[in-house]
């Protein structure tokens, strides 16, 4: 079903409740398309350590490197 957004804000309760019932509403300006009215979905829980066992890093990550430090900060010469 596509309305315009005139129409929309006319019947937005009606509408909703038509998306309600699992009906897809487009929503247009001039009759162009620019929106769906849709029934929403949650997205639902994070998973956390989806990559626990898939990554090593190295024991020094943490560690100054030499280089690095020189293009941020300059030679210390």
């Amino acid at each position: 079903m596509i309305v315009n957004i005139s129409e929309a804000k006319a019947q937005l309760s009606k509408l909703i409740d038509r998306v309600y019932h699992g009906e897809k509403v487009v929503i247009a300006k001039n009759n162009l398309p620019i929106a769906d009215l849709v029934k929403h979905q949650p997205a639902g829980k994070r998973k956390l350590g989806l990559l626990k066992g898939l990554l090593t890093l190295p024991d020094d990550l943490m560690e100054e490197d030499e280089v690095i430090n020189a293009m941020f900060y300059g030679d210390e010469d």
